[in-house]
């Protein structure tokens, strides 16, 4: 490549600003995990003030908690279904342990066996969610006891970790999410197929 009547090693050109870096097997893994996470937490706090819109899903006129997260990971090529309640079923299952929690985390919040609202972890206790109170994006902390949200936390989902990158929402399903049809097998399990 010449640039200026000077030859240019195309290697040393830099990386777009904003390109997300893969993981390669084995070779540094672990720090590239740790790196998309520090990436979801960053475009999460990035978020932060974009208004809540009930059924919101463009975050120019504003965001549901479940949208909200769809935005987030949608910058990594990660794909999710549409409802908390569903995305609630993706990637592992993580103890509600701080010690084992990680930044880029789902937290999944409701009543009995229903999931009605998720955020996402962003380390020490706080988490980014699209608050239905504060009518925007906002950062939570766990340690509020006396939050009818934190009492009614459920689980914890991990959707990057250092044996898998991400949990992909099977692609026919996506496509078939993104039209408003539903059809065939959306079990967890299916999901969870890597």
């Amino acid at each position: 490549m010449r640039e200026s009547g000077r030859e240019t090693d195309v290697t040393a050109v830099p990386r777009l600003v904003g390109e997300v870096a893969r993981p390669r097997a084995f070779s540094g893994l672990s720090a590239s995990v740790g790196a998309l996470r520090d990436s979801m937490v960053s475009r999460a706090k990035e978020s932060i003030g974009i208004r809540y819109l009930f059924g919101g899903n463009n975050p120019l006129r504003g965001l549901d908690c479940s949208a909200l997260i769809r935005h987030i990971v949608s910058a990594f090529d990660i794909s999710l279904p549409r409802t908390a309640q569903e995305q609630a079923r993706m990637g592992r299952e993580i103890p509600k342990d701080r010690d084992v929690m990680r930044p880029g985390d789902l937290l999944t919040f409701g009543k009995g066996s229903r999931i009605t609202h998720i955020g996402m972890y962003v380390g020490e206790g706080r988490f980014i969610h699209a608050s239905t109170s504060k009518r925007k994006v906002i950062e939570s902390s766990l340690d509020v006891k006396s939050s009818s949200l934190v009492r009614e936390w459920k689980g914890v989902r991990r959707l990057v970790d250092g044996d898998f990158v991400v949990a992909r929402y099977d692609s026919v399903f996506a496509y078939l999410d993104s039209l408003g049809i539903t059809g065939g097998d959306t079990t967890a399990a299916s999901r969870d197929r890597r």
